[in-house]
């Protein structure tokens, strides 16, 4: 087989046209996000998921195949104005927030594992452990409560032995 080598490095558009395509993409997303989208410390799968949506509408308006720079803007603009009314409708109705954002789950009580819910999320005793460690405690043993939240990030409540107040009250 051999290889093409006109084909693979000759570009098939104008170089110009080629930039002026990407910075127009670039400029628009940027502004797209920047006047719809929050900053915020986590990514949802929410935002993941627009975020790999907008990259497959912005290519094609960088490829410039078939599709126009602002077929591919306004594709872009549709796939975040959903997501910002999904975010809206989940803070304004408790009923829709069931459906469009997971419960907190349980996965230590007491200082105990709670299997059933760490299973549901594949999630091993090492793993657990692993986050335990990362955020300056032992064992499971000094927690109360562990959720694994929507974020996908994990809260502590501690357990009495634990708690801030009595750890300064073990300084004095």
């Amino acid at each position: 087989m051999a290889i093409d080598w006109n084909s693979m490095l000759m570009p098939s558009e104008s170089i110009l046209e080629v930039v002026i395509r990407g910075t127009i993409m670039y400029l628009g997303m940027y502004f797209i996000l920047r006047v719809f989208r929050r900053q915020a410390g986590a990514i949802g799968i929410g935002d993941l998921l627009v975020i790999v949506v907008i990259a497959d509408a912005a290519q094609n308006g960088m490829a410039g195949e078939t599709h126009s720079v602002t077929e591919a803007l306004i594709l872009i603009v549709t796939i975040v104005v959903w997501d910002v009314f999904f975010d809206w409708l989940g803070f304004k109705s408790t009923f829709a927030r069931r459906f469009l954002e997971p419960s907190p789950l349980l996965l230590i009580e007491n200082g105990k594992f709670i299997d059933k819910n760490m299973r549901q999320e594949f999630l091993t005793e090492d793993d657990m452990l692993g986050y335990l460690r990362e955020h300056g405690l032992e064992s499971e043993k000094a927690v109360k409560q562990c959720y694994l939240e929507s974020t996908g990030h994990f809260s502590f409540v501690l357990s009495a032995e634990r708690s801030p107040e009595k750890e300064k009250g073990n300084e004095k």
